[in-house]
């Protein structure tokens, strides 16, 4: 408990802001967020800034129309990705990215795309920088948090994570990515248990990703199979 404490306690660059979680909020979310309601309701928008205490974004809303379409198609694609022995789920697991990865302004998805690029290329202060003006201006905008949780972990900022994963379960109960950085940070943390329980809600959401399929198997075997 004194390892967990001490990560739980980091704390982020000089000037962004601390989202370190406490010991609770992981284990919260451990029993609680990896627990996906069936069948998934939208998450109800919070008015703009209010999860993190922001300024309102510069980003304009998607009208309604827009938000109804894209959930039709999210639903049509997680629909098709739940079928047994389905095998185009490469392909609808690519196109369920695509869509999570449009914020609906051209400048906000740049700041994605400049943040995952320094992800990718090692620089995580850059990226942390980039996805951190990213989620102050588009708080409602759950790739932003769940890029720089991405960021966060890749830096060993495990606290910071999980605080952003939580924005990212709380705008999209649907989202298998968060869940399996969840899982993965729950298992590095000791926590096999609650791991497990991240990344079975994953496979409940997607059913074909080898990725989860191979944590669920080696957790299994280090616990035993009546789990």
């Amino acid at each position: 408990m004194t390892r967990l404490k001490q990560i739980l306690g980091q704390t982020v660059a000089p000037g962004a802001p601390a989202l370190a979680p406490t010991a609770a909020l992981v284990l919260a979310l451990a029993l609680a967020l990896v627990l996906v309601p069936a069948p998934w309701q939208p998450a109800r928008a919070e008015p703009s800034g209010r999860a993190a205490g922001l300024p309102a974004p510069a980003m304009p809303p998607a009208g309604a129309g827009q938000t109804r379409a894209r959930q039709e198609r999210l639903d049509r694609l997680f629909a098709e990705l739940a079928q047994p022995d389905q095998p185009d789920w490469q392909r609808i697991e690519d196109q369920i990215w695509a869509e999570w990865s449009h914020s609906g302004s051209d400048s906000m998805d740049l700041l994605l795309e400049r943040g995952l690029e320094a992800i990718d290329q090692g620089n995580y202060d850059a990226a942390i920088e980039h996805l951190s003006a990213l989620v102050d201006h588009a708080p409602d905008f759950a790739e932003g948090w769940n890029a720089r949780a991405t960021a966060y972990y890749r830096a060993g900022l495990y606290g910071p994570s999980v605080s952003d994963i939580a924005h990212v379960l709380e705008l999209n109960p649907r989202h298998f990515g968060a869940l399996m950085g969840l899982g993965a940070i729950l298992n590095e943390l000791g926590y096999k248990k609650d791991a497990l329980k991240a990344f079975r809600a994953a496979q409940r959401l997607h059913p074909h990703s080898t990725d989860i399929k191979t944590a669920i198997e080696r957790l299994e075997s280090e616990l035993g199979r009546n789990l």
